[in-house]
């Protein structure tokens, strides 16, 4: 455990890593359609998404699965486009929908958790203590992910109350500023992945 605070700050890191804002994208696109006052099912779905790539992250590592890195890369952003789109469509936060965003953000999250192995397999090496090390890589990325939330959810406060502009509004914004990035970002990653 005395790598601990080190694996912690290395999860923590990384899902804060500006080159790697497909994550931050994904992060804030799950909670783009709620509010400040909705934090307990924004944490549910965050802690969903956590679930999801800590199965593959611990699959990967003790190589039980095995998905081509250009794939998973290609795939990463298609979950944030699905997820702005849903966004977009269910803008106004209809409550029979939120088990359904659960069940998405919880299998989105193995595919993200796919893009993790590869960082953290490079990390762990021929280490005796995976497992203490991988959740301490993951507690890093679930504090992580919260901090991302938190700000997402202050802005979203800020905007809403402050400059006046309508929660469903906000939300179709927000959405399709993501939507836009992670496009072109999926465009990108289709065409590496098709010219390899």
């Amino acid at each position: 455990m005395q790598d601990f605070p080190l694996y912690f700050e290395l999860g923590w890191q990384h899902i804060l890593d500006w080159k790697g804002y497909d994550h931050i994208l994904f992060v804030a696109a799950l909670c783009g359609i709620y509010s400040l006052k909705d934090w307990r099912k924004v944490l549910i779905l965050v802690t969903a998404f956590t679930v999801g790539h800590t199965v593959t992250l611990a699959l990967s590592i003790f190589d039980r699965i095995g998905v081509p890195a250009a794939i998973t890369e290609f795939l990463i952003p298609v979950t944030i486009i699905l997820t702005a789109l849903y966004n977009i469509i269910n803008r106004e936060q209809r409550s029979a929908y939120f088990s359904f965003k659960y069940i998405m953000a919880l299998l989105f999250g193995l595919i993200h958790g796919m893009g993790f192995s590869n960082y953290l397999k490079s990390l762990l090496g021929t280490s005796n203590n995976i497992v203490a090390e991988l959740l301490a890589f993951n507690l890093g990325l679930e504090a992580g992910q919260v901090a991302i939330v938190v700000t997402v959810l202050l802005l979203t406060y800020a905007i809403i109350h402050m400059l006046k502009v309508p929660r469903g509004k906000w939300s179709v914004i927000l959405s399709t500023i993501i939507f836009g990035v992670a496009f072109y970002m999926a465009a990108e990653r289709l065409t590496s992945f098709i010219h390899q």
